[in-house]
């Protein structure tokens, strides 16, 4: 499994956020500019975040988006699940996916189920208040 730059931004803007804010607005400008990220992958990556209820977005001289809960809300792994979708090692641990013929006698499935349930337990034990702290 390979964490696209989609899901990487998008951790990056929510921590630029929770250590910017203050409650107050940011403009995906600043965010970007901070970041080095380009306005155009911005404007891709903040409308699944605002509609996913992840951060809300104001818009005109004042505007910008902040985070809709508290960094310690906030678990790496909702945050990789939206942008990546789910998380899963094998196409057969995929939600939804349709049983495979191979599943009670298959000598792998143990393995990619125990990995699927560590990548999971930890990344939604990490917080983005934790990756504010530079020590996770």
């Amino acid at each position: 499994m390979m964490i696209s730059t989609r899901g990487r931004y998008a951790l990056r803007v929510m921590i630029d956020l929770a250590e910017n804010s203050k409650g107050q607005y940011i403009p995906m400008k600043a965010v970007a500019e901070r970041q080095n990220i380009s306005l155009k992958y911005l404007e891709r990556i903040l409308p699944a975040l605002v509609k996913n209820g992840f951060i809300e977005g104001v818009q005109g001289k004042s505007g910008g988006y902040r985070l809709t809960k508290q960094p310690q809300d906030y678990r790496v792994g909702d945050i990789l699940r939206l942008t990546e979708g789910d998380l899963a090692p094998v196409s057969c641990l995929e939600c939804g996916a349709q049983p495979c013929d191979m599943a009670k006698s298959c000598r792998t499935r143990p393995v990619w189920t125990k990995l699927y349930s560590a990548i999971n337990e930890t990344l939604d034990g990490i917080t983005i208040a934790e990756l504010m702290k530079d020590n996770v």
